[in-house]
């Protein structure tokens, strides 16, 4: 799951990358609301974390120009104004949550999950399934064949890129990018490590495979016949 966080405190945006990378989200950051507003109008995200107070335009003109745009991304606005009316403000403007500064980690990743799962991408199943493949997206929990398969956050959150947009082959340079966030570079190869290591879990221990490659294009994970 991608998310983006529109916040000008540098502190305070690490602090929410890190903790939401190691829940298995990829992270963009935003230090000022121009920005923002590009990524959000430009970006495929499941959430948006916004502060109010941002340099150039301010947490209230993104939300405005997002939803003016029709994009349903749903919005929790994390900011330090806690006044009755900046809250009904907020919501009325088109947020989903409202969160106060300070706050506590656990509860805005309760907030940002239970966006998700209600809001634009909660339209899919909390369950991915393919073939004997479950993956349970909110328990960060993969099973095949009734069997638990352990996984890393970034093996989780590959396999859930593979599974969202199965059958559709992925080159490297966008699973780089939905995974690790990074520009592709040609002469590492931790895509195909981390797919090797993956296959390693969810396919060469079962009979049926899974993930597929295909010769100068990339990687696909669906239910055929053997390559």
């Amino acid at each position: 799951m991608r998310v983006l966080i529109v916040e000008d405190q540098v502190k305070t945006g690490d602090y929410l990358r890190q903790g939401l990378t190691e829940h298995g989200f990829v992270v963009d950051v935003a230090q000022n609301g121009i920005d923002g507003r590009h990524l959000a109008l430009g970006g495929d995200y499941d959430a948006i974390v916004l502060d109010v107070m941002l340099p150039g335009i301010d947490g209230w003109e993104v939300l405005r120009a997002l939803r003016a745009a029709g994009k349903p991304t749903p919005v929790l606005f994390l900011t330090a104004r806690d006044r009755v009316e900046d809250r009904v403000k907020g919501l009325e403007l088109g947020a989903d949550d409202y969160l106060v500064k300070p706050f506590a980690f656990s509860e805005l990743l309760a907030r940002v999950r239970a966006l998700i799962r209600r809001g634009g991408a909660g339209r899919e199943p909390e369950v991915l399934c393919v073939a004997d493949l479950e993956v349970d997206l909110l328990r960060r929990r993969v099973t095949r064949g009734g069997r638990r398969i352990g996984l890393t956050a970034k093996e989780f959150a590959l396999l859930t890129l593979f599974v969202r947009r199965r059958g559709e082959v992925l080159s490297r340079t966008l699973i780089a990018e939905q995974v690790w966030d990074m520009n592709f570079d040609s002469d590492t190869n931790v895509v195909e490590v981390a797919v090797r290591r993956l296959r390693a879990k969810v396919d060469d221990p079962f009979e049926r495979k899974l993930i597929h490659t295909v010769r100068g294009m990339g990687y696909v994970l669906d239910v055929r016949e053997e390559d």
